[in-house]
C-alpha cells in the first residue's frame, strides 16, 4: 500500500506582490539613504573648495594690504617728522567703506623717491571676480568665476592717531595750543569677502580679516 500523498504547497500570488512590494521598499529606502549620502559628500567636496579657494584669496589681500606705504627710508622720516617724505602713503578708501582698495609700496632696490607705475597696487570686486592691480592699469583675476561667485568684497579703514614727543620739532608748540606737532597715524584695514560656490549657488561663506598696516603715517607738522 502506498503511504499518505505529501501535498507541496507554494506562494500564492497575493503573499508574491506582497513580498516584491516589501523588497522594493527595502531596495528604494538603501538607494534614497545613499543618494542622500552622496549629495552630503559632494556639498561638503564644494564646500571645503569654496573655503580653500576663498583663503587662498585672502592671504593674498591681508598679505598685499599689509605692506602698504613701504619705504627703504621711513626710519628716518620717522626721526624728522617729515609727513611728505615717505611718497607711498596714499591708500584708499581713507575713510569709509569700499568695495575696492588702492594702495603703493616700494619696490626699488635703490630708493628713487618716487612712485613709479609698478610700485600702484589694488584690488577691486568686479562681475563676481576679485581683481588683483598690478602696476599702473594692469588688473589680473585672482579669483575664478567657475569655482567661486564673490558677491561681496568690503575694505573698511580705521585710523587711530597718537600724538609724537614735542622734542622732534625744532621749534616747541605754543603753550595752549592742542593740535600742534606731527601725529602717527595708525592704519588698520578690515576685510570681508563672501563668496557663492560655482558648482551649488546654494553653498555661501564669508571670510573676515584684521589688516593691520605695518607702516604708519604721518600726519600735521612742527611748528614753523
Amino acid at each position: 500500500m502506498l503511504g499518505p500523498v505529501m501535498q507541496q504547497r507554494g506562494f500564492t500570488l497575493v503573499e508574491l506582490m506582497i513580498g516584491l512590494a516589501v523588497g522594493l521598499f527595502v531596495v528604494g529606502s538603501a538607494s534614497g539613504l545613499l543618494a542622500a549620502r552622496l549629495r552630503e559628500h559632494k556639498a561638503m567636496l564644494v564646500e571645503a573648495r569654496l573655503m580653500q579657494d576663498l583663503r587662498t584669496s585672502m592671504d593674498i589681500v591681508t598679505r598685499d594690504l599689509r605692506r602698504t606705504g613701504y619705504w627703504g627710508q621711513a626710519t628716518a622720516a620717522m626721526h624728522a617728522a617729515s609727513p611728505a617724505s615717505n611718497p607711498y602713503l596714499s591708500l584708499a578708501p581713507a575713510s569709509a567703506a569700499s568695495d575696492a582698495v588702492s594702495f603703493q609700496l616700494s619696490r626699488d632696490e635703490v630708493e628713487n623717491n618716487r612712485l613709479d607705475d609698478n610700485e600702484q597696487f589694488g584690488f577691486r570686486l568686479r562681475k563676481g571676480v576679485l581683481d588683483m592691480l598690478i602696476g599702473s592699469g594692469s588688473w589680473q583675476a585672482l579669483t575664478d568665476a567657475g569655482t567661486l561667485n564673490v558677491t561681496a568684497f568690503t575694505v573698511t579703514p580705521t585710523v587711530r592717531e597718537q600724538a609724537l614727543a614735542t622734542d622732534l620739532c625744532d621749534t616747541p608748540c605754543p603753550v595752549g595750543v592742542a593740535a600742534c606737532g606731527p601725529t602717527l597715524q595708525q592704519r588698520s584695514l578690515a576685510v570681508s569677502i563672501t563668496a557663492r560656490a560655482g558648482a551649488d549657488s546654494r553653498i555661501v561663506r564669508t571670510l573676515t580679516s584684521e589688516v593691520r598696516l605695518r607702516n604708519d603715517a604721518i600726519a600735521g607738522a612742527c611748528p614753523a
